[in-house]
């Protein structure tokens, strides 16, 4: 069947007569032919004269007047600039969080961030904000810093809330000082990596949910994907790729979220695509020429 409709089976056809030619024997069946229209038809009505201009075609002008009322429409959404395309609504994205949870809200994200880290701050008390903050936090937590002590104090002190941070603080300067840990990244006791290597990990948020969000508490997952590995000629943990799902208590406090609690499960994780592996020198290369960036929901 077309797309139209039209199975083929109805309807009339130009050149094909479906009832008898006017004074037809009952057992004759004649075809009428149209002629080409430089030939004229010598039993049909004149036609008109050349000197009258014809009449535009009915599909040309509907085209014409499609064709501006999209320009018009192009025009319209481009404006940007004014204040009026700065809601701070959460319905300004024009789209069910509902139906799209990862779509953008047209929120604007974040204030700031933070001089010693860098990591964004200033995120609005709202399920947007909550989901920016959970976003950038993930990223923070699953990066390169984390492996080293100084940074490591700070990324914590930064975005974990101040009653939590130094216990949470302790217990992760006992894991990143793990022998084992370190030598199964391939990094010394310093959290630096062989010389001509490149230490990858870089957290890469998909989308974010918010679980539950009341009275200045919320909790957020984040589903993301994870690079991890030394990159560089004859590396013994090559850079992969693996899914996770983190999820974050948070609380507003001060001005901003700041988490409470946190947990990470394995996964969903996608089947993987049949692609070759890039070598070792072109993935250090786009980890170091490729920066991240500053999530929002």
């Amino acid at each position: 069947m077309s797309l139209g409709g039209d199975d083929g089976y109805g309807g009339d056809y130009d050149g094909h007569d479906t009832g008898r030619a006017r004074g037809a024997a009952s057992g004759d069946h004649l075809t009428r032919t149209r002629l080409p229209e430089g030939d004229g038809d010598p039993y049909g009505p004149p036609r008109r004269g050349a000197g009258r201009a014809a009449k535009p075609s009915r599909n040309l002008v509907t085209v014409v007047g499609v064709v501006v009322l999209l320009l018009a429409a192009i025009a319209f959404v481009n404006r940007g600039g004014g204040k009026d395309n700065d809601s701070d609504s959460g319905t300004t994205g024009g789209t069910s969080a509902d139906s799209q949870p990862t779509a953008p809200t047209g929120q604007r994200p974040v204030e700031g961030k933070n001089s010693v880290t860098g990591i964004a701050s200033g995120f609005p008390k709202t399920e947007q904000g909550a989901q920016s903050a959970a976003a950038n936090y993930a990223v923070a937590l699953g990066s390169d810093g984390m492996f080293k002590p100084t940074r490591r104090e700070a990324i914590v002190n930064t975005i974990y809330a101040p009653d939590v941070a130094a216990t949470r603080l302790k217990k992760l300067d006992k894991a990143f000082s793990n022998s084992k840990i370190l030598a199964n990244a391939g990094l010394d006791s310093d959290g630096n990596p062989p010389d001509g290597m490149t230490f990858v990990s870089r957290v890469n948020p998909v989308g974010t949910k918010v679980e539950k969000f009341k009275n200045g508490e919320t909790r957020v997952s984040v589903w993301d994907s994870r690079l991890f590995g030394l990159a560089g000629e004859g590396s013994k943990t090559p850079v992969a790729e693996s899914w996770y799902t983190d999820t974050f208590d948070l609380k507003w406090i001060k001005g901003d979220w700041k988490i409470v609690q946190y947990a990470q499960k394995s996964g969903p994780a996608p089947v993987g695509q049949d692609q070759t592996a890039s070598s070792a020198e072109d993935m250090a290369n786009a980890v170091e020429g490729f920066g991240g960036f500053t999530y929002a929901r």
